[in-house]
């Protein structure tokens, strides 16, 4: 598969001191997994989870699915430990929340590469805050190793005193930012969670957001989510077929060429085959 297009639609967080949870994790059809250090991890289970994690990604029984960590923060008693285990242990990414700054993505990759992490294992840095916004194609230029950025949009709605309502209005300038920062420098980008597990309608119709935006895929909180989120970042059937019949038209026409009555340029073209190769990395898991 085409790591470019490496599906990245559900990006699933599992708290990683609940191993039933984790035994769970290998049947859930989500493309990646986050296995949880931080947030979901009271401070008493810190290294029980450190260690659950670490064992996840050396067991190799998680089939496709891209297996990441969170690690707890710089600023934290845990984060020195939570780096060396991470890095031995050598999952596809080391996920790292509230990165401001990119000097803080030069120490993040230094202490990774001091560690020792094999060269496969890349950072993740989360956006969460509105300098790390406003800051956010320093962020994503600043180290090759740095391959996605997550946004935490709890984090961010907190600091700005906004509110969570339907359709994010609050934080749609900082969501289009941060997919610029990503396009502009090359990276994957991830939609932030849908906090209501219950709200199905709610969270496909931000799924529809995210991806009508330029996002990647979505950060999820719940197995429910997964499917949800699947369908959503990956083109439809209709999708296929209308990239197929606009390639075909060009590659057949001469002079102005037109495909269902629209006018087809070359860039039209290489979003077409972009959908067939997203479509192919799907159909190839």
């Amino acid at each position: 598969m085409n790591e470019r297009f490496r599906p990245r639609r559900s990006v699933l967080y599992m708290p990683s001191s609940n191993e039933r949870a984790l035994e769970k994790a290998k049947s859930i059809p989500a493309d990646a997994l986050i296995l949880d250090l931080e947030d979901a991890v009271a401070p008493e289970a810190k290294a029980a989870a450190r260690e659950n994690a670490c064992a996840a990604v050396a067991g190799g029984e998680y089939g496709h699915r891209e297996l990441t960590i969170r690690i707890n923060g710089a600023d934290t008693e845990w984060h020195a430990e939570d780096m060396a285990a991470a890095a031995a242990a050598g999952p596809a990414g080391i996920v790292v929340p509230k990165v401001n700054d990119a000097e803080a993505v030069r120490s993040l990759v230094a202490a990774l590469e001091a560690a020792g992490a094999p060269e496969h294992t890349t950072l993740w840095a989360m956006i969460e805050s509105p300098y790390a916004i406003l800051h956010a194609e320093e962020i994503a230029a600043a180290s090759d190793r740095l391959t996605v950025l997550v946004l935490g949009t709890n984090d961010l709605v907190k600091e700005l005193y906004a509110e969570h309502v339907p359709g994010r209005a609050p934080i749609t300038a900082a969501l289009q930012l941060a997919v610029l920062a990503a396009r502009a420098t090359g990276k994957v980008i991830l939609d932030g969670v849908f906090n209501d597990v219950r709200d199905t309608e709610g969270f496909l119709a931000e799924c529809e957001q995210g991806r009508l935006m330029g996002y990647d895929g979505k950060t999820v909180i719940h197995p429910g989510q997964v499917e949800g989120a699947n369908v959503a970042f990956a083109p439809s059937a209709d999708a296929i077929e209308d990239a197929r019949g606009l390639i075909a038209a060009f590659e057949a026409g001469s002079g102005v060429v037109t495909y269902r009555g629209k006018m087809v340029e070359s860039l039209h073209v290489e979003s077409a085959k972009r959908t067939l190769a997203i479509a192919e990395a799907v159909a190839a898991l």
